[in-house]
C-alpha cells in the first residue's frame, strides 16, 4: 500500500503532463500566421498617416517575423514536426506588433509624429493612403525567370510594373515599381503526368525605399518581347492606353504553351516543363485591398 501512495502521484503527474507535450503545431496554426502577417502588414499602412517613424520601424520587424513565419512553414513540411514553443514566439511577437500598430493596452500612448522635415516623404505621384481596390489589375515584367522543373514552393521572384497604376486617376504605384512574387505549387512533368503547373503570387509592392503587403494572383501571360517592341517605338504612354488592351484584349502575343486556369495556376500544354523566360509579361489582379502609401 505505501507503494501504492507514491506511485499513484507520479502516475498523475505523467497523466496531466503528456497532453500538454503531446501538443504539435499544424498547417492550420501556420496558415493562421500567415493570416496576422498579412492584416499586420495592412495596420501598419494605415499606422504611417498618423506616425510614420514607427510604422517604418514596425515594418522592419513585420518583414523579419514573415520570413521566420515562411522557415516554420518549410521546416514543418520537411520535419513533419514543430515544437509549440517556436511557434508561440513567432506568434506572441506578431500579436505584439499588432498591437503596437493599433495603439493598443500599454502602446495605447503612442509618440506624436515626427515633424514633417524628419518624415520620410510618401510617394510622390499618389496620396497617402490610397486603398487599391479588389480587381484591379496592373501588368509586370518578370526580372527572374521561372521553369517548374527547378521551381520550389515559397520561392521568391521579382518583377517590375510596365506601366502606372491609378486609382481615381491619380497614380498609387508608378510604372517600375517592384513587385514581389512566390511559388505557392509546383507540380512537375513526368512520364505519368504530362502537364507541369506551377502557382504563382505577389505578396509585395515596394516603391522607393517602402514595401506594402498585397494579394494578387496571375491573370494572363504575354510574351516580353511583344509589349517590349511596342514601348520603344510608341512609349509609356501608349503603352498605358491602346496598345496593352490591344495585346491582352486580343490575344495577341499571349505566351506559347502556357494556359491560366482558377487561383492563377500556370500550366503547360506541350507536355514539358512549364517555362516563364525573364521579361514574360504577367497581368496580375489585387485579391484583396491593398493600402499603398
Amino acid at each position: 500500500m505505501p507503494a501504492s501512495g507514491i506511485v499513484t502521484p507520479f502516475v498523475l503527474c505523467l497523466a496531466f503532463a503528456l497532453p500538454a507535450a503531446a501538443q504539435t503545431v499544424t498547417p492550420s496554426d501556420i496558415q493562421r500566421l500567415q493570416d496576422n502577417v498579412f492584416q499586420a502588414g495592412s495596420e501598419v499602412s494605415q499606422l504611417r498617416a498618423k506616425n510614420a517613424s514607427l510604422a517604418s520601424t514596425l515594418q522592419t520587424d513585420l518583414d523579419d517575423l514573415r520570413e521566420e513565419v515562411i522557415y516554420l512553414k518549410v521546416k514543418l513540411r520537411k520535419d513533419g514536426s514543430l515544437t509549440r514553443a517556436e511557434y508561440a514566439d513567432v506568434r506572441d511577437r506578431l500579436d505584439d506588433l499588432r498591437s503596437r500598430a493599433r495603439g493598443e493596452g500599454r502602446y495605447a500612448a503612442a509618440p506624436p509624429t515626427p515633424p514633417a522635415s524628419t518624415v520620410a516623404p510618401a510617394i510622390t505621384a499618389g496620396d497617402p493612403g490610397t486603398q487599391v481596390p479588389v480587381g484591379t489589375e496592373v501588368d509586370v515584367r518578370l526580372i527572374d525567370s521561372l521553369n517548374s522543373g527547378t521551381a520550389m514552393v515559397e520561392d521568391r521572384f521579382q518583377a517590375t510594373t510596365l506601366v502606372d497604376l491609378s486609382v481615381n486617376g491619380r497614380v498609387v504605384v508608378p510604372a517600375g515599381s517592384e513587385m514581389r512574387g512566390v511559388v505557392t505549387a509546383v507540380e512537375r512533368a513526368t512520364r505519368t503526368n504530362r502537364t507541369a503547373r506551377m502557382t504563382v503570387s505577389f505578396d509585395q509592392v515596394t516603391i522607393g525605399t517602402r514595401s506594402y503587403p498585397i494579394r494578387a494572383m496571375v491573370t494572363q501571360a504575354m510574351q516580353g518581347e511583344g509589349i517590349k517592341g511596342e514601348a520603344g517605338r510608341l512609349g509609356a504612354g501608349a503603352i498605358a492606353g491602346a496598345v496593352i488592351g490591344g495585346l491582352l484584349g486580343g490575344g495577341r502575343g499571349a505566351l506559347a504553351g502556357v494556359l491560366i486556369g482558377g487561383g492563377g495556376t500556370l500550366a503547360a500544354t506541350e507536355g514539358k516543363e512549364l517555362e516563364l523566360p525573364q521579361g514574360t509579361t504577367l497581368r496580375i489582379r489585387f485579391d484583396s485591398p491593398a493600402t499603398i502609401g
